[in-house]
């Protein structure tokens, strides 16, 4: 039984259908057990109901109490005041405050890796030269798992050197 014959029922035991109507809900229901046993239960229903009414009085009249309610609905559906637009400094700050938080975490989780030698910006290679021994050079490359140390003998200050003291 689908949703409007359900209605349609309904109204037929509320006494709110028109005649020709009526008339065919009652063919339906010989007719269709479904419908039957669906008129019973809301009628068992309506049975049950009928004693728990009770007797509630307002303390004001129904037209008085029905127009407060209208009233709270229609003050609900007027619109408020407008807000008024805020400045582009308090609209940029929405965005730039959390922004700023994000990329200072972020900057110094970066400090904390690199300081803690768990990352190295260099692509895994690293140069060192020594200050006492000019004429050395070493070259790590860790991804590669080479390790390259360039000499030069005589170093180039002392070659300068000997060819000053050759001229003179």
């Amino acid at each position: 039984m689908d949703y409007d014959a359900q209605l349609k029922l309904q109204a037929w035991l509320d006494g709110e259908l028109p005649e020709p109507d009526t008339r065919e809900m009652a063919k339906r229901l010989e007719r269709d057990a479904e419908a039957a046993a669906l008129a019973r239960e809301l009628r068992n229903t309506r049975q049950a109901l009928a004693g728990l009414e009770a007797d509630v009085r307002l303390p004001e009249s129904r037209e008085f109490f029905w127009s407060k309610i209208e009233r709270e609905l229609r003050r609900l559906e007027t619109p408020g005041p407008e807000r008024a637009s805020s400045p582009l400094l308090a609209r940029w700050r929405r965005f730039l405050v959390p922004a700023s938080g994000i990329a200072l975490v972020g900057f110094v989780g970066l400090l904390a890796l690199q300081q803690g030698g768990g990352l190295r910006l260099s692509g895994g290679t690293e140069m060192e030269t020594t200050l006492a021994d000019t004429g050395a050079f070493t070259y790590r490359d860790y991804s590669a798992g080479a390790t390259l140390v360039w000499l030069s003998y005589p170093a180039e200050d002392e070659a300068a050197d000997d060819e000053v003291g050759i001229v003179e």
